[in-house]
């Protein structure tokens, strides 16, 4: 028996999620641009932190995730003022098991993505639905990594001041 795998195309998940509070915010796009994480972000401050002032934000380093996105999206005026709004914390390069939207990304493919999806408006809406039902659970990471775990596994990043 043999069997021929054809690949009928990608899609880009953005994931961002707010562990205490049990949220996430889930996009579907085409692809994975600067542009299409500018809006994606835009999206997160307009929409559910209007009103606040700095909003921290753990990420991986995708060359994608960096201030030029807004700037080649936005007018400079708009790209300044959203930029100011953020406080982007980079996680290490091989340590995206920090990064708590992996793990709410882990979740998303198991209950919903773990099969072939023909149209994007399938996947955006299937997408949507897993979000709102995860949301209305409140299903919260229960995130155990203290400083004293980051401390040993992360040995080599700290300076030591005893060598």
């Amino acid at each position: 028996m043999d069997y021929e795998y054809i690949r009928h195309g990608v899609v880009n998940i953005f994931m961002a999620n707010e562990p205490l509070r049990g949220k996430r915010f889930v996009e579907a796009t085409e692809y994975k641009t600067k542009k299409d994480w500018a809006v994606f972000i835009k999206r997160i401050a307009d929409e559910q932190y209007p009103e606040a002032k700095k909003i921290t934000l753990v990420m991986d380093n995708f060359k994608t995730h960096a201030a030029s996105a807004f700037y080649e999206t936005f007018e400079p005026e708009e790209a300044k003022k959203l930029w100011d709004r953020f406080e982007f914390i980079y996680t290490p390069k091989h340590g995206s098991w920090l990064n708590m939207a992996e793990i709410e990304l882990h979740v998303l493919n198991g209950q919903c993505l773990n099969r072939h999806i023909s149209k994007m408006t399938t996947i955006q809406e299937e997408v949507g639905a897993w979000q709102s039902n995860r949301n209305n659970k409140n299903a919260k990471i229960n995130w155990q990594f203290t400083t004293k775990d980051a401390r040993v596994k992360l040995k080599r990043l700290y300076p030591s001041i005893h060598d």
